[in-house]
């Protein structure tokens, strides 16, 4: 298995605090739900950011943890990765040029593996949908406690509904105030259509401090822990009388 440096970028402690959160609610959304595919409306929203900090809070749990970068036609991840030659990822092996282990690559994070994109295939959504990505999900799953998926938006393309078939459960990462209501209802129906549980949506983006309801909250109650830096959707920690 290849070795890789994934730039995991630093966060703050409210946003370091959120992926806790929802990993917690990950595990307790059932044994079942091994392989969650994260997705959006558009692209720029947050997904792969939220994508890769929820596999490394899950693998800082003492899980063990595949993250897939099944967003074959724009890779973020791609950039958040050093390695010294070429890796060949996802469209490599549902292509035939590349076994499973020629495309697994460990991480800095012990417990967490990465299979890259790889090339850009002209072909995304036909790749997706063949029987040797569901075979590599599936012998996955006896490896891993958990899989997850970044898919590309589903408000954009075909894919996400394609790898949705291999889903246990879906995460929806909405960004605050840039996606209409009737955008954020066509794509919940387009979900909802796959069969592919809709675990829980994601508000990320989130203007803490211009927020009317939320700034005051938490402006009162809460106490600011560092500059926010993360993709990732916010919470915070109260402070201690002294």
């Amino acid at each position: 298995m290849r070795q890789i440096r994934v730039e995991f970028g630093k966060k703050d402690y409210k946003t370091e605090e959120s992926f806790k959160t929802l990993r917690t609610n990950i595990m307790l959304s059932g044994v079942d739900h091994k392989v969650i595919m994260v997705t959006s409306c558009t692209p720029n929203e947050g997904k792969s950011t939220i994508s890769l900090s929820l596999a490394k809070s899950l693998a800082e749990s003492g899980k063990t943890v595949l993250m897939i970068d099944a967003d074959l036609r724009k890779s973020v991840l791609a950039g958040k990765v050093r390695a010294t030659d070429e890796v060949k990822g996802l469209s490599h092996f549902l292509s035939g040029l590349a076994d499973t282990n020629d495309i697994l690559c460990r991480t800095q994070e012990e417990k967490l593996a990465v299979i890259m994109t790889g090339v850009v295939p002209p072909n995304p959504a036909e790749l997706l949908g063949q029987k040797r990505f569901e075979a590599l999900v599936n012998g996955a799953k006896k490896v891993y406690d958990y899989i997850i998926i970044d898919t590309p938006p589903l408000g954009s393309v075909i894919d996400a509904a394609v790898i949705s078939r291999v889903c246990d459960g879906a995460v929806w990462v909405l960004s605050s105030g840039e996606i209409s209501y009737k955008f954020a209802r066509v794509v919940k129906s387009q979900l909802e259509k796959t069969k592919c549980p809709i675990l829980g949506v994601i508000l990320n983006k989130v203007d803490m401090k211009n927020d009317k309801y939320y700034g005051k909250y938490y402006g009162k109650y809460y106490g600011e822990y560092g500059s926010s830096s993360g993709e990732g959707s916010k919470s915070s920690k109260k402070k201690t009388k002294k």
